[in-house]
C-alpha cells in the first residue's frame, strides 16, 4: 500500500477539495452534453424536478475502511439528485444492503437531504458523469480515474474495495497502479465474489445492482449480503469515534 498519512480532518478536507474539482469538471464534451440533455428531457415521473446535471462526487465516511466503487451516475438517478447511487433502483438495492450490513443509518437513499449517513463506508464511481447507454469511452474513463486515485489516497483508513461490475474492477486496478501498487500478472479477472490482493488492499468483485442484473436474478439480495459480509471480514472493525461525513 502507498505511504498515505492523513488525519481525519485532513482527509475530509482533501476529499472535499476533490469533490469540488469533480463538480466543475468539463473534460469530456460528450458526457457534458449527455448529462445536460438528460436533465432537460426527464421522464414524466421526474418532470418539474431540478436536476443536478453536473459531475457527481463521492459520498460517505472520510475514515472508511470500506470503499464501494460503481461505474457512473445514472442519468435519472445521481445525475438528478447529485449524490452517488441516490434516486434509482440500483441505489435502492445498494443502500438497503448497506443498511442490513450495519453500514448505513437507513435503508433508503432518496436525496442528499434525507439524513442518510454511511458507517465506515465510502461510495464513489470510476466515471462521474452519466454516460450514454452506461458506456463511457476509454478516454472518458481515463479523464476520471485520477479523481478515484485521489480519493483512495486520501481515504487512508481504507483497506478493502468492492468493485461493482467489471468496469469498476478495471478502474480500481488502474487507480491502484497510479498509487504505485504492484502490477499483478496475470491481471485479476472480474467475477462476482472474486478476491484479489493488491499491495495492502483487498479487492472484492460484485455484480452491479443494475435492473438488468436484479430483475433477471443474476444478482440476488442474498448474493449482495454475502459480499458485504465478506467485505466486513476483510476490512475488520473499528469504533465509530471521529467519523466525518463527506458528500
Amino acid at each position: 500500500m502507498s505511504n498515505r498519512r492523513t488525519s481525519s480532518s485532513e482527509g475530509a478536507g482533501g476529499l472535499a477539495e476533490v469533490t469540488a474539482a469533480v463538480h466543475v469538471c468539463q473534460k469530456c464534451p460528450r458526457l457534458v452534453s449527455w448529462r445536460e440533455a438528460s436533465a432537460a428531457d426527464p421522464p414524466r415521473r421526474f418532470r418539474g424536478e431540478n436536476y443536478w446535471a453536473r459531475p457527481v462526487g463521492g459520498f460517505g465516511d472520510s475514515t472508511a475502511r470500506l470503499v464501494i466503487v460503481g461505474l457512473a451516475p445514472a442519468a435519472h438517478g445521481a445525475n438528478r439528485t447529485g449524490r452517488m447511487f441516490t434516486g434509482d433502483r440500483s441505489g435502492d438495492w445498494l443502500y438497503a444492503a448497506l443498511h442490513r450490513a450495519g453500514r448505513a443509518t437507513q435503508p433508503e437513499s432518496v436525496d442528499p437531504t434525507d439524513g442518510l449517513r454511511l458507517i465506515d463506508t465510502y461510495v464513489t464511481a470510476v466515471v462521474r458523469c452519466a454516460p450514454p447507454a452506461n458506456r463511457p469511452a476509454p478516454a472518458e474513463r481515463d479523464n476520471c480515474v485520477p479523481f478515484l486515485t485521489q480519493e483512495l489516497a486520501l481515504l487512508e483508513g481504507c483497506n478493502t474495495i468492492i468493485a461493482l461490475g467489471g468496469f469498476a474492477w478495471d478502474g480500481v486496478l488502474r487507480s491502484l497502479l497510479e498509487l504505485g501498487c504492484e502490477t499483478l500478472r496475470p491481471k485479476p479477472r472480474f467475477g462476482h465474489g472474486v478476491e484479489a490482493r493488491v499491495s495492502g488492499w483487498a479487492l472484492l468483485g460484485c455484480y452491479h445492482p443494475s435492473q438488468q442484473n436484479t430483475f433477471t436474478g443474476r444478482l440476488t439480495e442474498g448474493m449482495l449480503d454475502e459480499v458485504f459480509t465478506r467485505a466486513g471480514q476483510l476490512a475488520g472493525t473499528r469504533a465509530s469515534k471521529g467519523r466525518i461525513e463527506v458528500g
